[in-house]
């Protein structure tokens, strides 16, 4: 044969390997110091905003409009029952974070939150996200949902602490974290039990869940049944409860579990609800 013609083959067979699926130049949004990497098994883009590190996952088959989740902390624990995987692979939606671990929500991490959207937007991703709260990450996005909530589709907690007091301070049926506590008070400047007990922008807190039900916000939440670390009654339960009577829309599902495992075995009903939320506020 031709040499010729082998080298046109070698060479065809080379730029349809590169620009089959899963194997294409990445395309760049054009965020600050963006680096390309792999998170399991799919193309991330890693940036810097804020003097944090953040990143966004790209779905196999991206959908029109950017519509992405973000994930306050955590972001690797239980992929598989808390849907990302099957919202990567099969829905087209991308997977936010930008990492301040620990902040619990406090002034300056609403700002670190905020840039990140705002940048995020910037560069053609969906005004209205789900926010993913797993843990104390429910707290965070509490915190910024209520700060912002013309800005988001929807709230998925997971286990959410949605009382400072009951976590990390321990001062109803629940473990609590003394260490947690201290960065806590220091975080939001609180010297004593009255600074404590009178901040009330919990989301257990009556303002916090008028201003979500008034901008229609729909929250869902996954908790264990036997959580003694965050326990249901002292927080989901009590979001459930005022929220239904504010008029807002709550799905709670709860499971034989305790804090741990977060997700569901099955995690559809959390995928129907982060899909339906992100078509309903993005349309």
């Amino acid at each position: 044969m031709n040499r010729f013609i082998v080298w046109l083959m070698v060479r065809g067979m080379v730029i349809w390997a590169l620009l089959s699926p899963g194997q294409a130049e990445p395309v760049r949004f054009g965020f600050p110091l963006e680096k390309v990497d792999q998170w399991h098994g799919h193309q991330r883009h890693v940036f810097e905003v804020a003097g944090k590190t953040a990143w966004v996952v790209v779905p196999d088959r991206p959908r029109e409009g950017r519509h992405w989740t973000w994930v306050t902390e955590f972001p690797d624990a239980f992929l598989e029952r808390t849907g990302v995987p099957t919202l990567l692979k099969e829905h087209g939606v991308y997977h936010a974070h930008v990492s301040d671990f620990n902040r619990l929500g406090c002034a300056e991490q609403l700002q670190v939150m905020s840039a990140f959207y705002e940048l995020m937007v910037q560069k053609g991703f969906a005004k209205k996200p789900v926010l993913i709260g797993l843990s104390r990450g429910g707290f965070m996005a509490y915190r910024w949902a209520v700060a912002h909530p013309q800005n988001i589709a929807g709230i998925y907690g997971d286990a959410p602490v949605c009382d400072l007091k009951s976590w990390p301070a321990g001062q109803g049926q629940g473990k609590g974290s003394p260490s947690d506590w201290q960065q806590a008070k220091k975080l939001y400047g609180w010297t004593s039990d009255e600074q404590v007990n009178a901040f009330q922008e919990n989301p257990v807190d009556d303002k916090p869940l008028a201003i979500l039900a008034k901008h229609r916000i729909p929250l869902y939440h996954v908790v264990g049944r036997s959580d003694d670390v965050v326990p249901v009654a002292e927080n989901s339960a009590i979001v459930e409860r005022k929220y239904r009577q504010l008029g807002g829309s709550i799905t709670v599902i709860a499971h034989e579990a305790g804090h741990h495992p977060h997700g569901l075995d099955d995690p559809a009903p959390t995928v129907n609800f982060i899909v339906q939320a992100l078509q309903q506020a993005n349309r």
